[in-house]
């Protein structure tokens, strides 16, 4: 495989390259735009063109700088080993691939995709789809042999790309709607994926029939026919072992292949946990459950929301927080689709004396909430709040309480509440737990600009804090 005629280098050195705003060419897809979706699909031979790549839409070239366009990403395949069970594993190596080439940045996934392209690259001579694409069909026979022809198809504008991702968006619901069928009990073999470990090195993905990837790209029935038809490649077989805690779903074979894929890093994590021994988290999360201790309940806001959540912080700032393949208690990075598993964050749930771990929801983004809403019990869904249903966290007490929400039965609640805390338990394990997240404006001079203080992570005992401007002293001439 040769890529002389491509004006970029092109190889794995390339994965984690960041292109800021300012050095980006174009940015396609992303939070600012509304449609975007990427694909793969197993067709006959016969409807593929093998090496055609089509743009539906503006070319790269003809783009301005600096702009945004939607992006949707379709390749076909076809081989006589393939079966439908592979695309989703495909779709994500969609990720992997553009990440190769030198001055392409590539993040997320399915509806989520986000892509840029650098200055210096569209200066070199990559200015078209049509190199893009080669790329593509040219790593994808290589990589996986058992692709005989592959066809790629770009969507770069707004009026292109609405049939084709409403399409998309029908089959992700049919691959999510399959992944519930089954359930972590029915199988004796759970399956890991490393893909993300070029942005997040000491992560691996857990994929078991309750717990999808958290991209929600690759579900339990996709990670099985990857490793079966690449045993050595990014996601492979993880024996569960013994299940040392059934209600937290810490099992031994999972802990000793991920203290190994981790490199020593994560020795012990809890599957159904948000709080203790969480599982980490790498940066294509589709969304982040988020722990608050004001009301000793949990929050989760999707990466398509474009305000702050109900702790004052936005998607992006939680995402640092949580990314990087981190074990970070109270900051965990899910699949939309495990928010519907009867497992999620099971372990919280008791701890609380509640009945699961859905009943410690108290907040939402509405967008994830309109998602999951179908799945979620029917005495509980009109007690989790929305931005629509509360404006900021000093209002969550109310509203709990006003709608009889289960947290407010739970013991550390009402000590939330009256001002007691249990420190004691954490402190001997020495978790690292959110305490409260505050954020106040300081103002410069004259009461106009000044700064942001976000503090996160932290508890601070004190009688009074006095914030005082000290003017400065000039010599006297």
């Amino acid at each position: 495989m040769s890529f002389e005629d491509i004006p970029v280098p092109i190889g794995p050195v390339y994965e984690g390259e960041r292109i800021r705003a300012k050095q980006m060419y174009v940015e396609l897809g992303g939070p600012k735009i509304d449609k975007k979706f990427e694909l793969c699909r197993v067709v006959p031979a016969k409807e593929i063109k093998d090496g055609s790549v089509k743009i539906l839409g503006l070319d790269l070239k003809d783009m301005e700088e600096g702009s945004r366009h939607p992006i949707g990403i379709l390749i076909e395949v076809a081989g006589e080993q393939l079966e439908e069970d592979l695309e989703a594993v495909f779709e994500r190596r969609i990720h992997e691939f553009c990440n190769f080439v030198n001055g392409c940045m590539h993040l997320n996934q399915r509806y989520t995709n986000w892509l840029r392209i650098s200055k210096t690259a569209v200066e070199k001579g990559f200015n078209s789809f049509n190199l893009l694409g080669t790329v593509l069909i040219r790593l994808f026979k290589a990589e996986l042999p058992i692709v005989e022809q592959a066809q790629v198809t770009f969507y770069t504008e707004a009026k292109e790309i609405v049939k084709p991702h409403a399409i998309a968006m029908e089959i992700y619901n049919k691959r999510d709607e399959r992944a519930r069928t089954i359930h972590d009990s029915d199988v004796d073999m759970f399956y890991g994926c490393v893909l993300c470990q070029s942005f997040a090195p000491t992560h691996c993905c857990c994929i078991t029939p309750d717990r999808t990837s958290l991209c929600g790209a690759i579900n339990w029935f996709d990670a099985r026919a990857a490793a079966k038809v690449d045993p050595k490649g990014p996601i492979f077989e993880i024996p569960p072992g013994d299940c040392l805690d059934e209600i937290a779903g810490e099992y031994s074979g999972v802990n000793d292949v991920l203290k190994k894929r981790t490199l020593g890093e994560i020795d012990r994590i809890f599957l159904y946990s948000g709080m203790e021994f969480p599982h980490t988290s790498c940066g294509c999360f589709e969304a982040i459950d988020f722990y608050i201790p004001e009301v000793n309940g949990h929050g989760i806001v999707d990466r398509s929301y474009g305000d702050v959540a109900i702790n004052g912080l936005p998607f992006s700032a939680m995402a640092n927080q949580t990314g990087g393949g981190k074990q970070m208690p109270g900051f965990n990075g899910i699949s939309i689709q495990y928010i519907a598993s009867p497992k999620y964050q099971q372990y919280d749930g008791q701890q609380s004396n509640l009945k699961n771990g859905t009943e410690t929801i108290v907040w939402m983004s509405s967008t994830v909430k309109e998602r999951v809403a179908e799945f979620l019990p029917s005495d509980l869904i009109d007690k989790i709040a929305t931005e629509a249903d509360v404006p900021d966290i000093n209002t969550l007490k109310d509203w709990v309480e006003k709608v009889e929400h289960p947290i407010i039965e739970s013991e550390a609640y009402k000590a939330a509440i009256s001002g007691e805390e249990e420190e004691e338990d954490w402190e001997e394990e020495g978790a690292m737990i959110p305490v409260g997240t505050q954020s106040f404006m300081v103002p410069g001079a004259g009461g106009m600009g000044g700064f942001k203080i976000i503090l996160k992570n932290c508890k601070i005992h004190a009688e009074s804090i006095i914030i005082k401007k000290i003017e400065s002293k000039r010599k006297k001439k």
